[in-house]
């Protein structure tokens, strides 16, 4: 089985890449998503977020609003969130890849928006990375509810530039020339490991 790794920096469409490689067949464990469970009423991580960092769990659930509000500029108690967060995550992804090994699936996605800066790429067979130009990415990014220039910059802070991830991919995807452009390229990569995986 060949795992993928997608990745990108923020505004660059990984989702709407993860969606395309879904509707191709493609099971895609997504790291965000993971999170988003994890951190909902039952979650693994609420009980450990609430000890680390009290008043950021209410009514059961992760206020993430206020848990971001603690962790933004503060490198020590990201970490310790990661910390909380990042073996739970790769505990469900361990999960994703049984399931897809145990249903004989040749090609899965791992969806990791931090992919190499968490040394992700190391647990993946060929790493897809998606870009667009600065001013594509920078038009989608501040269409987002409650984007700012600071808020922006604080997270590319934590994520590699593009320039870097570009020159460590296997595959790169350019998102800037639309959505049927994205499509076609990233359908020609899948074509590619498919018959890769069938070897």
């Amino acid at each position: 089985m060949i795992v993928l790794g997608l990745t990108g920096s923020i505004g660059m469409g990984k989702s709407t890449a993860a969606a395309l490689l879904r509707r191709l067949g493609i099971p895609v464990h997504d790291a965000d998503a993971a999170v988003h469970r994890l951190q909902a009423p039952g979650g693994a991580a609420v009980a450990p977020i609430a000890a680390a960092f009290p008043g950021t769990v209410k009514e059961g659930k992760v206020d993430r609003q206020a848990l971001g509000r603690v962790v933004f500029a503060d490198k020590a108690a990201l970490k310790k969130l990661e910390a909380i967060l990042h073996p739970l995550v790769r505990r469900e992804e361990q999960k994703f890849i049984a399931q897809a090994r145990a249903h004989r699936r040749k090609l899965v996605a791992l969806d990791i928006p931090l992919l190499f800066e968490t040394h992700g790429e190391q647990r993946c067979d060929h790493v897809m990375v998606v870009s667009a130009p600065r001013r594509v990415q920078l038009a989608r990014v501040m269409r987002r509810p409650g984007m700012t220039r600071e808020r922006l910059a604080g997270i590319e802070a934590r994520q590699l530039p593009d320039l870097l991830k570009r020159a460590r991919a296997d595959t790169v995807i350019d998102t800037g020339l639309g959505r049927r452009h994205s499509l076609q390229a990233i359908r020609r990569a899948v074509m590619k490991l498919r018959r890769h995986a069938r070897r």
